[in-house]
């Protein structure tokens, strides 16, 4: 009876534990997961049965029962445990990558691989409990561990080119190289991310055309993201025959200076930059307002 009564009062002690550390302290925005919300869902994540096995375990040593039934206890303990801690690092792994990509804001893409995150993290870490658990029942677990990995380099040989472009769309929601909606460039091309997805990018073209590239191709160029560009500077030409006279042609800097700050423009430099086939060529480089 008093093991009994000690097992409830410490089952108790845990839910009330349980309950003060998963209570929100106060809302947790929609684009940020602080680091303390990551501890509070993961307790939360905390079994009833863990909690019960516990506290049947830590007081069956004093009450000196048959053997049959201690060994029967630490046998549920051990699985109780294994598999409670497989579930803790599921939940604190995802809620750290849902903080690290709080603010990442791809959406749909952030949907579909965090489905995907949550499939592999859950199978690789329950496939890690189940062979802890075997190990510790006194299970071989030697050839299945071998048959695991050769499999898993199976699977990855076959499917190298769909992993490396699942790969490259978890670095750009990660890395953030460009969002959604920025204009970005690439080899000779120009064009606005319309959507990121896991297998591939879509994004359309200054001209018009719909442009499709793998995620792992794209990551491989060099990308000029004009997102955060505050201020564009822009080159014009400008050509004058070379019937032009010379003290005419050498007014020409003055004459382009004056005429960018009149326009309330910020003017760079001006100047020759070469021959053309029918004319002195000019450059003047300004910054619009």
């Amino acid at each position: 009876i008093v093991a009994a009564l000690a097992a409830q009062l410490l089952y108790g002690a845990m839910r009330l534990i349980k309950r003060a550390l998963s209570r929100p302290r106060h809302a947790v925005s929609a684009t940020a997961l602080p680091f303390w919300a990551v501890i509070s869902r993961t307790v939360a994540r905390t079994t009833h049965m863990f909690m019960a096995i516990t506290a049947v375990r830590l007081v069956v040593g004093y009450t000196r029962p048959p053997e049959l039934v201690l060994q029967t206890v630490r046998f549920l303990f051990t699985i109780a445990a294994v598999l409670q801690a497989a579930i803790w690092a599921r939940e604190f792994i995802l809620g750290l990558i849902e903080r690290k990509t709080g603010e990442s804001g791809h959406g749909e893409t952030l949907a579909n691989a965090m489905g995907l995150i949550r499939i592999l993290v859950t199978v690789a870490l329950f496939a890690i409990a189940t062979i802890m658990v075997l190990d510790n029942l006194g299970v071989n677990v030697t050839g299945l561990v071998a048959g695991l990995g050769i499999g898993g380099i199976a699977i990855g040989l076959a499917a190298q080119g769909i992993f490396s472009d699942l790969f490259a769309a978890l670095s750009i929601i990660f890395d953030r190289p460009f969002r959604q909606g920025d204009t970005v460039q690439y080899d000779t091309t120009t064009a606005t991310v319309e959507r990121i997805g896991l297998k591939s990018t879509r994004l359309r073209s200054v001209t018009g055309e719909t442009k499709v590239i793998s995620n792992a191709n794209l990551l491989q160029k060099e990308i000029t993201n004009f997102a955060d560009t505050a201020v564009r500077r822009f080159a014009m030409p400008v050509s004058l025959v070379y019937q032009t006279p010379p003290e005419k042609a050498m007014r020409v800097p003055d004459v382009l200076k004056q005429a960018v700050e009149s326009a309330g423009a910020e003017f760079q430099r001006a100047g020759f930059s070469g021959f053309g086939p029918n004319s002195h060529n000019f450059e003047l480089l300004f910054f619009p307002h």
